[in-house]
């Protein structure tokens, strides 16, 4: 299997990004990608530590993404499975990166910076929702912002509601965790009591 092993070999292959693939990216949060960005409901956050790097989903209410300013972009900690992989990388290896999503729309805006947490009690309490504040908060300072085409949601069909995939047709959360488990937890019981369990810790 032919491997492609240089920068060279593969700019051999690819060529030399148009014009338009390289204008889009800049240093700040310009008018039109904080529109963007006060839009977006749901956003990916990758890290980078030492066991390796870590993708996880973020969302909230469109906006949850707060532009502090054109170089600075705040993410509310909610809560979650108390793995916190993302913030024990944030702490030990500041690059980070967001790629934000908005349903409906083709492109996808990217911002890549270096990220530090806080707990300042005036912020965490600026970010509440139904009282409850997050533990912890992602200040991100940005380094490169740029655009995505529209190419791989236009083939994935990703927001086409005729190609929503029934969850019965896939393994449930219970059922994942019962098999992995040897049935220590997971189950049927877990799927059951998972809707009101969102419903009271979901902030």
């Amino acid at each position: 299997m032919p491997i492609i092993a240089t920068v060279e070999e593969l700019e051999a292959i690819y060529g030399r990004p148009a014009e338009t693939a390289t204008v889009k990216e800049v240093n700040r949060v310009t008018p039109h990608y904080r529109a963007f960005i006060d839009a977006a409901p749901f956003a990916v956050l990758a890290t980078s530590g030492p066991e390796g790097l870590d993708c996880s989903p973020r969302g909230d209410v469109p906006g949850f993404v707060r532009v502090h300013d054109d170089r600075t972009l705040m993410l509310p900690d909610r809560r979650g499975n108390n793995r916190v992989d993302s913030l024990r990388n944030i702490v030990r290896d500041p690059r980070v990166a967001l790629l934000f999503l908005i349903p409906g729309i083709g492109n996808t805006l990217w911002v890549n910076g270096r990220a530090q947490l806080t707990t300042d009690p005036g912020l965490l309490t600026s970010f509440a929702v139904d009282g409850k504040a997050p533990r912890s908060v992602v200040v991100m300072a940005v380094e490169a912002v740029y655009f995505q085409c529209a190419r791989a949601l236009v083939r994935s069909d990703l927001w086409n509601p005729e190609k929503q995939v029934d969850p019965k047709s896939l393994p449930s959360p219970g059922q994942m965790l019962a098999a992995l488990s040897e049935n220590r937890v997971g189950g049927e019981d877990y799927d059951r009591a998972w809707g009101n369990r969102a419903k009271q810790t979901l902030w």
